[in-house]
């Protein structure tokens, strides 16, 4: 039995498949090109890791060649999907690779292969609503969805990010309607992801979304005036552990969203833990009181207590989560700097 994992050169994917080469699964990454597919095979260095090129997911058919081609993949973990939220074309960038990407891979497991479970890696945002009408004392839990419309979501990046994950992911659950009896169909939803990269850092001009928020803090000089931020936070160990159990237990999960958040989080708290740890850092200090002032007043009434039940694992602190990435990234700084000095 192999699972299929997209995008699988992404932050999360990648945690994903170490987790499950780790665990002793047959793993088939979808990479854009053989380039990327060489590089992650030197990375996984394992005879259980393959790769097949999907130049572009949003083409028509662009999964049916694999599904058809690999007919030992019993699990589909469908993970690519961009994060971007300085784009321009909102619709071009975010909106149809999300939703018509998702799209072909369904309809891919429908036509080939014998597929048997369908995980999809959707997003808190597409379980808070961010439509402008949120009641704020309402509890968002596992079925609790974002009322956003795609007309809404053209306004900005932010917004066509929600937006994109709300659709696609919908598409999952008419898929999982339609063929209630044939498939287990599973989504994880995390919150904001943070945590260190799979493999050491080698361009700290390319870190995802979620660290690159660390990292920007990391950037701030001691004078600086920390950004404003609240949300909630999840490691991608944390992630990636959710993915393996929905692999090793899709009867249980099947219909299920695994609704992935931990603490809550500010630019305050984060400067904080960096301190703390890293004294010679020179940043911000970091209000504590700042911290539970800002969290008091931006943070929703989250509630994912039925996938916490369902995981049954304590997750990774925001501490932790911090210092780990903070020493990669710290780690790469020197490492660049060596190379340059030898230059």
């Amino acid at each position: 039995m192999a699972v299929l994992v997209t995008g699988a050169t992404g932050f999360i994917a990648q945690h994903v498949i170490k987790e499950l080469l780790k665990q002793g699964y047959d793993v088939i990454g979808t990479v854009r090109s053989e380039a990327k597919g060489k590089y992650l095979s030197g990375l996984f260095d394992s005879t259980r890791f393959t790769y097949a090129v999907v130049s572009d997911v949003v083409a028509k058919g662009a999964f049916d060649e694999v599904l058809e081609s690999q007919k030992d993949i019993e699990t589909f973990i469908h993970t690519a999907s961009p994060v971007d939220f300085q784009v321009k074309d909102v619709q071009k960038a975010l909106l149809t690779p999300a939703i018509e990407g998702t799209k072909n891979v369904l309809n891919a497991i429908e036509k080939y292969g014998n597929v048997k479970t369908v995980i999809v890696t959707s997003s808190t945002a597409a379980v808070r609503d961010s439509s402008g009408n949120r009641d704020p004392d309402e509890r968002i839990t596992e079925s609790t969805w974002n009322k956003i419309t795609l007309e809404q979501g053209l306004a900005s990046g932010r917004l066509g990010y929600d937006a994109a994950k709300t659709f696609a992911e919908k598409e999952v659950w008419r898929f999982a309607e339609k063929h209630e009896q044939n498939f287990n169909v599973i989504t994880v939803n995390p919150t904001f992801v943070f945590g260190p990269q799979a493999f050491e850092i080698k361009d700290l001009n390319n870190l995802n979304e979620s660290a690159e928020m660390v990292n920007r803090v990391l950037k701030l000089k001691s004078t600086d005036t920390i950004p404003h931020h609240v949300s909630r936070f999840i490691d991608v160990r944390d992630v990636a552990k959710a993915h393996v159990e929905a692999v090793k237990r899709p009867n249980e999960l099947k219909g299920t969203r695994l609704m992935l958040l931990s603490y809550g989080c500010t630019n305050e708290l984060i400067a904080y833990i960096i301190n703390q740890h890293f004294p010679s850092v020179d940043i911000p200090k970091g209000s504590m009181q700042t911290h539970e002032q800002q969290l008091k007043v931006g943070d929703m009434k989250w509630d994912n207590s039925k996938t916490k039940s369902l995981l049954k694992h304590e997750f990774i602190s925001l501490e932790d989560s911090i210092v780990d990435t903070v020493q990669q990234i710290l780690d790469a700084k020197e490492c660049n700097c060596a190379v340059k000095k030898k230059l």
